[in-house]
């Protein structure tokens, strides 16, 4: 099919939902993409920080390709191998625990909510089961998870949510204090991503922690965003010298597949038990052969290290150019926000889409970059040249 016919199918059949941009996107390698008509972009989003070993990765595709033809599904009623591999694999990265696979960040977060009730409730009866998180936070699209999420402007039109919520200021360790009084959870993302790429404060971080310990509350981070090695360690909170009691995976996990998952550590491991909770599709074992190229390649320092040299001259470069129209550069490793006047953004991204580069937003006034984490410097190279010309 044309480009044109492609679009026209799109309007007829398909909910508009996104705000899609006017390109068909064919084919890919590494972090540079084509589109239906042979223009090539270099992709700085990598599908909102999923494809994190880029496209057309050959490990990736064998692996997928190999375990589709031995099987592609059987539910959790059985074992597989591919499973039990990539649970391995994440708890010796992690430290001692077990894992719950899903099929997406807002059942990680799901599962992690639900836990953390459970636990709750194991431990000290009914109601103490209200979750603290913060403002400016973004952790799903489901009822439940749109709820978790701090900001008014993801709750409009979906009322009624699911109770249990309340939310604190980033950097206010006396108001997440206060909000903690019958709550059963703190749940933090280390890096407010949708939220503009905020990382939160470290003092903060750990007064948090310090909080869950003294009150017997369970410390969750929400890694979805931040997590697979996309801010220079496997996990984004490793930075921050802390150890949660929940962990929650997605994005970058599967390499391109959907895949979710829940860590759990210590007393928390052994919380949910058979009927407790499940998912269909989670475990699937080809997104877990996926999952174990993604880990095999993360897990190595040498490729950590990589992240961190490229995410801090990505940020060089950028601060080099001098432009006023960039405010300010934040973030970690390959996960970087740009901060422009809020009503340019949007010329910003299209002029750049024109130069063959592809961005995000976040936030009110943010264009974020989330490149495949294998991106090289010649791709860097093109894509700082564009932005040069563009700020």
């Amino acid at each position: 099919m044309t480009a044109a016919e492609i679009k026209e199918l799109d309007g007829q059949y398909l909910m508009h939902t996104y705000g899609r941009f006017p390109v068909v996107i064919d084919h890919g390698k590494g972090a540079t993409l084509w589109d239906a008509e042979g223009k090539k972009y270099i992709d700085l989003t990598s599908g909102i920080g999923v494809c994190s070993l880029g496209h057309g990765n050959p490990a990736l595709t064998e692996a997928i390709a190999a375990q589709a033809g031995k099987l592609m599904h059987i539910s959790n009623l059985y074992y597989t191998e591919p499973m039990v591999q990539a649970a391995e694999m994440l708890i010796h990265a992690a430290g001692p625990g077990k894992v719950f696979f899903a099929n997406s960040g807002a059942e990680a977060n799901e599962g992690a909510i639900k836990l953390a009730r459970k636990y709750s409730y194991d431990k000290y009866g009914e109601g103490r089961n209200r979750i603290v998180t913060l403002r400016q936070s973004f952790h799903g699209r489901t009822v439940t998870t749109l709820k978790a999420t701090g900001q008014e402007k993801f709750h409009r039109y979906f009322f009624p949510f699911t109770e249990g919520f309340s939310y604190a200021e980033a950097g206010n360790l006396d108001e997440v204090r206060k909000q903690a009084d019958g709550a059963c959870a703190v749940m933090l993302e280390m890096i407010q991503g949708e939220g503009g790429v905020l990382p939160l404060a470290e003092e903060f971080v750990r007064g948090c922690e310090a909080l869950c310990r003294e009150r017997d509350l369970l410390l969750i981070v929400d890694e979805v965003q931040t997590g697979i090695g996309r801010t220079g360690t496997m996990f984004c909170y490793e930075q921050y010298g802390i150890h949660p009691d929940v962990v929650t995976l997605a994005k970058g996990l599967g390499g391109g597949l959907p895949i979710g998952a829940v860590l759990a550590f210590g007393a928390c491991a052994d919380v949910l038990g058979a009927g407790d909770h499940g998912s269909t599709f989670g475990g699937n074992p080809v997104c877990c052969a996926a999952a174990n190229v993604v880990l095999q390649t993360v897990g190595k320092e040498e490729f950590l290290s990589q992240v961190r040299e490229k995410g801090e001259y990505l940020r060089k470069k950028i601060e080099e150019f001098r432009s006023p129209e960039i405010k300010g550069v934040r973030g970690m490793g390959l996960m970087l926000g740009l901060e422009v006047e809020p009503e340019k953004r949007a010329g910003f991204v299209a002029d750049l889409l024109d130069k063959g580069v592809m961005v995000l937003t976040a936030g009110a006034d943010v264009i974020r970059l989330l490149p495949p984490l294998v991106i090289c410097y010649e791709e860097m190279d093109e894509a700082l040249a564009a932005m040069k010309e563009v700020f």
